[in-house]
């Protein structure tokens, strides 16, 4: 096993790798809270299956983007901030093999 040490991170590379999961969980959310709303709208009625039908199609399209953006602002700081960290600490140690 050797040990090998993790000295600096790309910014924009974690960025948008932290964007795109981000993404995908915001999808995953979204579509949890369509469903939640499209039945919570039909309890309701005829109105309230309209509006629910809104804000769940609202949160299918809109929380993937927004949570990406904001995974995308994370990850740049995130990378930031450990390598500044890094280079008075050294970095992280891995083993590969």
């Amino acid at each position: 096993m050797a040990t090998r040490r993790i000295t600096k991170i790309g910014v924009l590379s974690l960025g948008k790798i932290l964007g795109a999961i981000y993404a995908i969980m915001g999808l995953i959310f979204g579509a949890i809270m369509t469903l939640t709303s499209m039945g919570m709208g039909s309890i309701m009625g005829n109105e309230g299956a309209l509006a629910g039908l809104l804000l769940g199609t609202g949160a299918i399209i809109t929380l993937p983007i927004f949570y990406g953006i904001l995974g995308f602002i994370g990850g740049i700081i995130t990378a930031f901030i450990y390598n500044v960290a890094a280079g008075f600490i050294g970095g992280l140690e891995i083993e590969v093999e």
